[in-house]
């Protein structure tokens, strides 16, 4: 395992502490969880932008071809 280093607030230490302590965890373990966390949401866990939109796709009245037929840019560029 990795050490790593890291300046904390006084304010974000002390609610590490007690929050480490409530849980009956280390500092650390703590850490590593909402690292963990973090990043897993950050990333999306892998799902693309359709995946995470589904439930919106198709949802909206209009041509389905809007993105792919030029008819539709004729009012765009001029």
């Amino acid at each position: 395992m990795k050490r790593l280093s890291i300046k904390l607030p006084n304010e974000l230490h002390v609610k590490l502490k007690a929050t480490a302590e409530s849980r009956c965890m280390t500092k650390s373990e703590l850490v590593r969880r909402a690292l963990q966390a973090y990043l897993a949401s950050y990333e999306g866990d892998g799902l693309t932008c359709a995946e995470l939109a589904g439930d919106l796709i198709g949802s909206v009245d209009g041509p389905s071809d809007l993105a792919t037929n030029p008819e539709h840019f004729h009012h765009y560029g001029h």
